[in-house]
């Protein structure tokens, strides 16, 4: 029987690349009103997204236990202003870590080194994506919707 542990491991597998679906919504949400910047910051959180499953799914192998797919819900399509766009994908995140968090917490409880190691990488990457997301909506809101400054501003997200 499967541990508790190795199901989370496999529900997280499955949120991740649903994080992924959820990103490139609201890549399309922003480029189809005209910024294409913020689709392209969408679009590499999706990818990234997709990658975090691609680690999971490649650990479960390694650790052999074969990972399964579960269906994915479809995602919102409107997300309101560029501002409560990001900061939906900003609580996006924080659920993500939450999950991390409690993955991690369960892993320690197992005493499952293997996994704890795996993890503290999704805790460190948390880190960065909720500080990433912090600092582009404290930008957003400075812009308040301003066209002129949202159009600098995703020219920049457009290089990242």
């Amino acid at each position: 029987m499967e541990s508790k542990l190795i199901k989370g491991l496999n529900e997280q597998y499955n949120f991740e690349v649903s994080s992924g679906y959820i990103y490139y919504s609201m890549a399309n949400y922003v480029k189809d009103k005209g910024m294409d910047g913020f689709a392209h910051f969408f679009n590499k959180q999706a990818e990234e997204e997709f990658a975090h499953a691609e680690k999971l799914r490649q650990f479960l192998f390694e650790i052999d236990v074969r990972p399964e797919l579960e269906a994915i819900e479809k995602p919102e399509v409107e997300f309101g202003t560029f501002t409560e766009t990001f900061k939906t994908a900003y609580e996006h995140e924080q659920e993500v870590t939450r999950r991390i968090n409690d993955l991690y917490e369960l892993s320690v409880e197992e005493k499952d080194h293997r996994v704890t190691s795996l993890l503290q990488w999704y805790v460190d990457e948390q880190v960065e994506e909720e500080d990433n997301f912090r600092g582009i909506i404290e930008r957003l809101e400075r812009i308040n919707e301003s066209w002129a400054g949202l159009y600098i501003y995703d020219a920049e997200l457009g290089r990242r």
